[in-house]
């Protein structure tokens, strides 16, 4: 496997800007250490002359407890530590009876690691390679200079101490040094919470890496991410600091649900700013160059004529007789082939919750003068919702104002205002959110709908708790917020409407 992305910095700055992550309750925090000191699994490091650090002293406190830390100094630490598991937590980051120091980190940068082999190669096959194997040496230092001192240290703390303690500014490297040195479940828990961060903002990063470190998972769930929304992951900072090859995987994806203009923009976008990292001039010519045959897999036929007339065509990215054959691909009747695909992406297709199993209307409701209609509802897995299905005038057509939300335990999550008019049906009519809203599993969310419009409405009735649509199962509660008289048995929202 190649180390190409880290030995450039994870992408060639540091993970935490491009890739950013909500902790998740398994995030442990580094103690906090005086200036110039910082504190490693409760060992106090100094920089010293050449770059490097090392520790300062030679004992580690066990948890909290000072009685432990004068144990291990005095010499009988054996004894306040009843299991097998404290024993080795005691020799996490400790020069006692090391037989290894792994100098990790590049020069300049590096941190000096005391560390122990036995404890080392029984649970890492490589590092039983390295220690025990027929080509086995016996260096008193190893240097690492391709892993990050706090992933490694990371690594050591799984190890020694059976914990899982994540941060987001290194998960990546962590999950490079536990691919690296094969140690499976701190591999497993670090792709749990990358999953767990996963959002528009930092899919097209994640996707480069879930390539680059060969988990297929994870990647699924960032094309989910990427597919649905499109747009907010196309405009992140993340997809300018991807390499080529995802540029180009994203690019050709067919179930991109994003206006082919703002894919080319996005495209042009990328090319800057690798111009810029190679120190090439930001010239039309050489964003060509950088982009190469991700530039073929912009449909710029499907575009409309305006749009790619003012945009495309006079960026200077395509030649003259590229620019001249789109053209005519729009207006002549024998058209010309183009290097470029024809047919639009097939996206997306939106699915529906239905919620209540008939409709009906009477005299004297449904009533709208601004009240909130809303219900609460749940997933077992991650959807992206697109908006509500609502129900039109049951007098003839009719024009209604509406503002829809989406709240997650009082926060705000989405909101839009639009208007529609009905058909005098009752038939489901759409309102959409600017973009689809991610969807946690597990969650209760507020579906909220404030109507405004004259005339009574079509009404929902024998709702429904639980709703089975495809693999996504939802459940409905009542909900607080309420006051228009919608809840899980009749009311409007009728319909939520989303992607997968």
């Amino acid at each position: 496997m190649t180390n190409r992305l880290l030995q450039s910095r994870m992408l060639r700055r540091p993970v935490g800007k491009a890739a950013s992550f909500a902790s998740p309750p398994m995030a442990g925090k580094q103690s906090p250490g005086s200036k110039g000191r910082t504190r490693s699994g409760g060992v106090e490091v100094e920089a010293a002359d050449d770059g490097t650090t090392s520790n300062t002293h030679d004992s580690l406190e066990i948890g909290t407890s000072a009685q432990a830390s004068v144990a291990l100094k005095s010499g009988s630490w054996q004894a306040q530590c009843a299991t097998v598991r404290e024993r080795n937590a005691a020799m996490f980051n400790n020069r006692l009876m090391a037989d290894v120091t792994f100098v990790v980190g590049p020069p300049g940068a590096s941190q000096r690691i005391p560390a122990h082999k036995y404890v080392l190669a029984v649970s890492s096959s490589v590092f039983y390679a390295m220690f025990y194997g027929e080509l086995a040496e016996e260096p008193d230092e190893i240097s690492i200079p391709d892993a990050e001192p706090a992933a490694f240290l990371a690594m050591l703390k799984y190890i020694y101490c059976d914990e899982v303690e994540l941060e987001p500014d290194s998960v990546l490297a962590t999950l490079y040094v536990a691919k690296k040195y094969l140690v499976g479940h701190l591999a497993r828990a670090c792709v749990a919470y990358l999953e767990t961060g996963l959002s528009a903002r930092n899919a097209c990063v994640l996707l480069a890496q879930s390539r680059l470190f060969q988990e297929p998972g994870l990647e699924q769930r960032c094309w989910e991410v990427i597919d649905a929304q499109a747009e907010l992951a196309l405009l992140s900072e993340g997809f300018g600091e991807v390499d080529r090859e995802t540029v180009e995987a994203i690019l050709a994806r067919e179930t991109l649900n994003a206006p082919e203009m703002m894919i080319f923009e996005a495209a042009h976008r990328w090319a800057g700013a690798e111009c810029a990292r190679l120190g090439q001039p930001l010239s039309a010519d050489s964003k060509r160059a950088v982009l190469g045959k991700a530039l073929h897999l912009v449909r710029f036929p499907v575009m409309p004529l305006a749009k790619f007339a003012d945009g495309p065509a006079q960026s200077g990215l395509l030649t003259a007789r590229e620019t001249s054959d789109v053209f005519l691909w729009f207006t002549a009747q024998n058209r010309p082939e183009l290097p470029f695909p024809t047919t639009p992406r097939r996206g997306l297709a939106p699915q529906r919750c239905h919620r209540f199993q008939s409709c009906a209307y009477r005299s004297n409701q449904w009533r709208y003068r601004g009240r909130c209609d809303s219900v609460q509802f749940a997933v077992d897995r991650r959807i992206f919702l697109a908006g509500f299905g609502l129900y039109g005038s049951s007098a003839g057509p009719a024009e209604y104002s509406v503002q829809i939300e989406l709240k997650r335990r009082g926060s705000l999550v989405a909101r839009h205002a639009a208007r529609f008019v009905s058909d005098g049906s009752s038939a489901t009519f759409p309102v959409f959110f600017d973009q689809p809203a991610q969807v946690e599993p597990d969650a209760f969310y507020t579906a909220s709908a404030v109507l405004d419009g004259g005339s009574l409405s079509y009404f929902g009735q024998e709702g429904m708790t639980e709703v089975q649509c495809g693999k996504v199962t939802f459940q409905f509660q009542c909900s607080s917020d309420s006051t228009n008289g919608t809840g899980v048995q009749g009311g409007q929202i009728p319909e939520l409407i989303f992607y997968v």
